[in-house]
């Protein structure tokens, strides 16, 4: 490392980020989690990583650069081979007249900086980047699945697949698999059709079709998925649910598969749950400042229920694993009851449902509470029974951290009174609601200006919104990506969360007491400086984080 722990604290307090008592917290959080210190700061968001990276590249006086918001031509980053990138946290970012720009996590790296001036024979100019932004930066090597996969059956000698007896089974499945790893794709389809068969790979939240591939080849794949998955490889008519471990370059990958019967064949689907997304923050999922200090003072209470909401697929999970990671330190216990248990946190005790040995989220969270925790997660809170222990179980000196299935944060106040739990007990245990949708982030790679007329804008959003956001303005300038192979020609790359937080204030309390509908206790909640998911994604809009269609996409509404 070219900055020891020291000299990073000291520097980190000189600009009074951090303090003695939040030292000690993050030096506990690293021991517990036996992690480094730069990713414990970072995971319990005592400080973005740009910041971080200027931090560190000013004490070690070399240029910074944030690798995320350049574009970065696939002739340059191959200067430095992948497996020397990934070895050594570098990478090749620019080539002009003066030679070549390599950021590094690492600046003191001596003997490569040396070796790529060999190589090239030009000068090589020293950047820092932080790990996680180079990390990040290697989908630069990535290949196309149908172009790796010409390339395989070629490395293999095979030019007829029809007449083919040694075709690379085993290499085709981990090629499938790792490059949707790389991709950062949460899901995989592999599916027989009439003729031939497909892969698609869930990115940002689309499917798109990734590779075509004969259907002869289709059982040979299924059956690998199966035996690395220990199912019965002779079941054809039965649906079959199974776990998958490989190795990556940087650590394990897990897979959950689920294969089905269809008309054409097996349909194999597969959820990746990489741990590398196990150190997503929520400033990260790209909560704001004014959100992050309403829930960090929620959850540094002993007591009280936090509650994430929104529909399959926004992010909750993601959101209350971030909240725990910070939670996780020793002199606490927590205890889960999850279906499924999606990703493994060292020192939390999880419990994964399980309905043929009685085990539901209900007797499951009445077993925890004798197993003396401190704090708790239910995966979700689905019925009145669960409903009614996890509010007791708050009310009783415990955190309860939990999901719920309403459309906004406000909903989930009458939604808890729905099911049989008394006003007075919801008004007394919920601290916070957080309530979120995904949305996807425009491609840094291809990202262009434009501008939109305010009666464009009038079409899909009310006169409060205009008001408020876009006042006596005529133009407005929005942002696209263009597409590009970084972003499968998409436009866009990577999501970011949008948020409404909902605390539980004294007026609010008296509100729910009262049994008023979820409108009173937004425009409460509004008048005490709420922003609503759709003004904080018009927020990122203005920034160019997003674009107007992607907020529309995911608030479901035609006026607004």
């Amino acid at each position: 490392m070219p900055i020891s722990d020291d000299q990073l604290i000291d520097i980190l307090t000189k600009i009074k980020v951090l303090d003695e008592k939040k030292i000690a917290t993050t030096k506990d959080y690293m021991a517990h989690n036996e992690i480094g210190l730069q990713e414990a700061l970072l995971e319990q968001d005592l400080i973005e990583d740009e910041q971080l990276g200027i931090a560190i590249a000013n004490f070690l006086k070399v240029p910074f650069v944030n690798l995320s918001k350049i574009s970065i031509p696939p002739d340059v980053s191959h200067i430095v081979p992948e497996r020397v990138a990934r070895k050594h946290s570098a990478l090749a970012f620019a080539r002009d007249d003066k030679g070549i720009k390599l950021a590094m996590a690492d600046p003191t790296d001596k003997i490569l900086i040396e070796s790529i001036a060999h190589k090239t024979q030009m000068p090589v100019t020293v950047h820092f980047a932080t790990q996680r932004d180079i990390q990040n930066a290697f989908h630069l090597y990535k290949k196309n699945p149908q172009i790796a996969f010409k390339e395989l059956l070629s490395n293999a000698g095979i030019d007829d697949i029809e007449k083919a007896k040694n075709i690379p089974v085993a290499k085709i499945v981990d090629m499938i698999l790792t490059t949707a790893y790389y991709d950062n794709v949460s899901d995989v389809h592999i599916e027989p059709q009439e003729e031939g068969s497909v892969v698609r790979y869930r990115l940002d939240g689309m499917l798109k079709e990734v590779l075509t591939y004969p259907k002869l080849l289709h059982d040979r794949i299924l059956t690998r998925l199966k035996v690395m998955a220990r199912l019965r490889t002779d079941e054809h008519l039965a649906p079959q649910d199974g776990k998958i471990r490989i190795s990556v370059d940087d650590g394990n990958l897990d897979l959950r598969l689920s294969i089905i019967p269809i008309v054409e064949g097996e349909k194999a689907v597969l959820r990746l749950l990489a741990s590398r997304n196990r150190s997503i923050t929520l400033s990260d999922l790209g909560m704001s400042e004014e959100d992050l200090k309403k829930v960090t003072h929620s959850y540094n209470k002993s007591f009280g229920m936090i509650l994430s909401t929104g529909p399959t697929g926004s992010g909750k999970s993601t959101s209350i694993y971030s909240i725990l990671k910070v939670l996780n330190v020793r002199t606490k216990n927590i205890t889960t009851i999850e279906d499924p248990v999606e990703y493994r946190l060292k020192g939390v005790n999880q419990i994964q449902v399980n309905t043929k040995a009685n085990l539901t989220f209900a007797s499951g969270l009445r077993s925890i509470l004798r197993q003396d925790p401190n704090i708790i997660l239910v995966g979700e809170i689905r019925d009145k029974e669960t409903a009614n222990i996890a509010v007791n179980a708050a009310l009783t000196g415990h955190l309860v951290v939990s999901t719920l299935h309403t459309n906004d944060a406000a909903t989930a106040l009458p939604r808890l009174i729905d099911m049989d739990i008394e006003p007075f007990l919801v008004s007394s245990t919920v601290n916070i609601i957080i309530a979120q949708r995904l949305v996807r982030k425009i491609c840094e790679m291809c990202k262009t200006s434009y501008e939109i007329t305010i009666e464009e804008i009038k079409k899909n959003f009310s006169p409060d919104i205009i008001k408020k956001y876009f006042d006596k303005k005529k133009t407005v300038r929005a942002y696209k990506g263009t597409g590009c192979n970084i972003c499968h020609h998409t436009g866009y790359r990577g999501r970011i969360g949008i948020f409404e937080v909902l605390e539980t204030s004294k007026e609010i309390r008296k509100l729910i007491l009262q049994k008023n509908d979820s409108d009173v206790i937004v425009t409460q909640a509004q008048k005490e400086g709420m922003t609503l998911m759709l003004e904080d994604g018009i927020r990122k809009v203005i920034d160019g984080v997003t674009s107007f269609e992607e907020i529309l996409r995911v608030t479901k509404t035609e006026s607004v």
